[in-house]
């Protein structure tokens, strides 16, 4: 009998969420069509997945032409575009937000991450891409930097829906938790309403296996390496523990009772790295009732084929995912250092990646000027 794996994941309570987006996917269907094939009921991008939509086809060229018209910089055009491919993606997903009371049908964008340390810069950008794009079912991508945490308060506070991201390490998913909800408070004090606030906290997983595998390798022992490609489903179970905990706390009742909605738990980063580890690890281990899973195509597409979902509950897993992270500890591997390395390293990549999109419209905005 052929199973429906997506399907099943769904029924458990994780949201599928496609970590991809462009123009292309949007204009030949294809998002639609996973949308009604596929289970997928949201959309995650980030300066990394636009720089590759961007530097594909022709489908930016009429946008890339106007702009050009109308002598805009290559920061206004990656503005404009962006923004564009969001809403139109947003618009796509909204039936799946209305049928979902506004849980689900959610597009993230990002604010530019060479924001990422500038609390002031963050917000005004934050509030600008939530009005230009103009689409409740929008979600403004914020980095979990200490700059960042008192930037998704203040916007919180405004009724602004939030995807945090690049969060990697448990004491900063505390922290992330505490923004969004003094934000939430905040917001209720001013008669917000707390129903229409929404928040996804994506909490990064491969990339701490490729980190710590790599610093496990370097130490070389037996003990070491039995260690390896397992750091990471840890770290994401102690998060959700601590997601519990939270949705248990008098203060989260309090904000429940005035109509807020859980922050959920994403599991981003989740396309395995080594090709020694099953291909659908991040997903089939990460199974959890309100949570959301963002694949790229590739595992979404593997996930669908031969995925699995694990009868296990999270809350048998806490004490192992412990005692797991203690043995790296005591290899000589410092959490705090290997999360601290992957917050910068995430950030220097985004960078990286925004700076390529720019300049790849830099240089379309010039050729389409020159024509």
């Amino acid at each position: 009998m052929r199973t429906d794996p997506l399907a099943e994941l769904s029924a458990a309570g994780v949201s599928v969420w496609l970590d991809d987006l462009s123009r292309e996917l949007l204009e030949r269907g294809d998002l639609e069509k996973l949308v009604a094939d596929q289970h997928v009921v949201g959309v995650t991008t980030n300066p990394t997945i636009f720089a590759s939509a961007l530097a594909k086809g022709e489908r930016y060229d009429a946008q890339l032409r106007e702009l050009a018209d109308q002598g805009a910089s290559p920061d206004e055009a990656v503005f404009a575009i962006t923004t564009a491919d969001v809403r139109e993606g947003c618009r796509l997903l909204r039936p799946v937000h209305d049928a979902t009371d506004g849980v689900d049908g959610r597009v993230s964008i990002e604010v530019d991450p060479r924001l990422a340390r500038d609390t002031q810069a963050t917000i005004a950008q934050a509030r600008n891409l939530w009005d230009t794009v103009d689409e409740g079912n929008l979600l403004v991508k914020i980095p979990a930097t200490q700059e960042g945490l008192a930037a998704i308060t203040t916007v919180i506070a405004e009724g602004i829906s939030v995807n945090v991201t690049l969060i990697f390490s448990l004491d900063r998913y505390r922290a992330v938790i505490d923004a969004y909800l003094t934000g939430l408070e905040q917001a209720h004090q001013t008669g917000l309403d707390l129903g229409r606030i929404h928040s996804v906290a994506s909490f990064f997983v491969s990339r701490v296996d490729t980190e710590i595998d790599r610093r496990l390798d370097a130490v070389g022992t037996e003990q070491a390496r039995n260690l390896k490609g397992r750091a990471a489903i840890a770290n994401a179970r102690l998060a959700y523990q601590i997601h519990e905990e939270v949705l248990a706390s008098a203060r989260w009742q309090r904000l429940a009772a005035a109509g807020a909605r859980p922050q959920r738990p994403l599991w981003a980063s989740t396309g395995v790295k080594d090709p020694a580890y099953p291909d659908t690890m991040y997903v089939s281990e990460l199974v959890a009732p309100g949570t959301v899973n963002t694949m790229p195509g590739a595992t979404l597409a593997a996930f669908a084929d031969h995925g699995t979902v694990t009868a296990t509950t999270m809350d048998t897993t806490y004490d192992a995912a412990r005692t797991l992270l203690d043995a790296i500890e005591g290899a000589g591997i410092s959490y705090d250092d290997v999360t601290r390395t992957l917050e910068a390293e995430g950030l220097a990549k985004f960078d990286k990646s925004w700076n390529e999109l720019g300049a790849t419209v830099a240089q379309q905005l010039n050729a389409v000027a020159a024509r």
